[in-house]
């Protein structure tokens, strides 16, 4: 919506296209209000987090009639979660809170904290009203700050420290044991094979799944992905988290998805931020990344020598660690990520990891992101980058954590075809 009309046979959707004045008039109007960040998160109640969101609209097409997904929340709200972002009454600076995400947005949207500026009136903007039953306090009212991490005055590591961070990456090359389990052939541009190998860790077994397209013949170039923090809340890759990355395959490349330690079919106990344990999580997931590559190089139909790394959000906050760790990648593109925004332990900050990373470096974020904010987060990253000047781009859209993805798409397969060449 948003162009002021009513649509017909949308009678039961919910409005969306709003700004924040649109929003907070009509709540006048009704004699309602809108709902302020405190009690928005008590109606929501994270404790249902990953039940409600499979059961919730982030299908990617747009919004639904209310109700029809069945994520109802224990107070007896409906799409809480995804459909459209709920406009707040309460304040971060210049910005007012939307909550919930959007269909359109990945899964890890409904718990983050998002602001937007009062006059955006994007289509997935949207509105939910409380009725008051007595005078509200007006500390409930007030800005709210969310803490981030900020990174504007920070100072690399010394080389002689990250030697030491570097070493406790390092994996013995021990013999893969890779098997084909499967192979599915039902997408008419590629074929998927799911693939198990040994992890350079404990006995466990690593699963990665590799995209191989039908429009071009081998040898592939090869995107190797990391994907965004939804890989932590379901049990099975989500068709929107590879709605984002198909056109990869489309384009003719082929792309290998890792199952990482702690994500979808390997999901365990997700460690706090800050801990050893999570150090040891990230390390065990680079290596995964990193023996993904070593099957790959025993491929006759893989181009050895025409590697990228691909990381969405937790992976574009991943992308120094990996692509610093790795030497095998010719190429980087890292979407909507930037510093770690929470606390984490120096030798898994990849803002020690970004220095040492000379690959060419594509970055695609929102001016307005929330999650990773431009100031503190994006633009050191980006200087921080050891890549030469002419081979790093750092790319804004007017948008929140998730920029549009058609315009992404496009200018990551342009990256790619400019430093991995054009397919054939």
């Amino acid at each position: 919506m948003g162009s002021g009309e009513f649509c017909a046979r949308e009678e039961d959707f919910p409005v969306s296209g709003l700004s924040w004045h649109e929003a907070a008039a009509y709540a006048v109007f009704a004699g309602k209000s809108l709902a302020t960040v405190h009690h928005w998160y008590r109606a929501a109640d994270m404790g249902l987090y990953s039940d409600i969101l499979l059961a919730s609209n982030f299908a990617g097409k747009g919004p639904a009639k209310v109700g029809s997904y069945p994520g109802l929340g224990p107070y007896g709200t409906y799409d809480t979660a995804g459909n459209v972002k709920e406009w707040c009454l309460n304040s971060m600076g210049d910005r007012k809170y939307i909550l919930g995400g959007a269909s359109t947005d990945p899964p890890y949207m409904y718990q983050e904290p998002d602001a937007r500026p009062v006059f955006d009136r994007s289509a997935t903007n949207g509105i939910r009203l409380m009725k008051l039953l007595k005078e509200m306090p007006e500390e409930l009212t007030a800005a709210v700050s969310f803490e981030h991490s900020d990174y504007r005055n920070w100072k690399p590591v010394s080389d002689a420290v990250f030697k030491v961070y570097e070493g406790m990456y390092a994996y013995d090359r021990t013999p893969l044991d890779a098997k084909v389990e499967s192979v599915d052939q039902s997408s008419p541009y590629w074929k998927k094979e799911r693939i198990t190998f040994n992890a350079s860790y404990g006995k466990e077994r690593v699963i990665a799944y590799l995209f191989l397209p039908r429009s071009v013949p081998p040898p592939y170039q090869t995107v190797v992905y990391f994907p965004h923090s939804g890989a932590q809340e379901f049990p099975t890759l989500d068709a929107l988290q590879l709605s984002m990355i198909d056109f990869v395959m489309k384009s003719g490349r082929a792309l290998m998805f890792p199952i990482y330690k702690d994500t979808f079919e390997r999901l365990g106990t997700i460690p706090e931020s800050g801990t050893n344990a999570e150090r040891e999580e990230t390390i065990q997931q680079t290596n995964d990344m990193r023996r993904s590559i070593d099957y790959l190089e025993t491929r006759k139909d893989i181009d050895s020598k025409k590697f990228a790394f691909f990381g969405i959000s937790w992976g574009g906050i991943l992308g120094p660690i990996m692509t610093a760790s790795e030497k095998r990648f010719q190429v980087a593109v890292l979407w909507f990520g930037g510093c770690s925004s929470w606390k984490v332990l120096p030798e898994v900050d990849p803002m020690n990891f970004a220095p040492r990373v000379k690959v060419p470096i594509l970055m695609l974020n929102g001016r307005y992101d929330f999650v990773e904010p431009l100031e503190t987060c994006q633009d050191p990253m980006f200087r921080a980058f050891g890549t030469a000047t002419q081979d790093k781009k750092h790319i804004l859209y007017e948008s929140g954590h998730v920029p549009p993805l058609l315009p992404a798409m496009r200018e990551t397969l342009n990256w790619l075809d400019h430093y991995l060449g054009p397919v054939m």
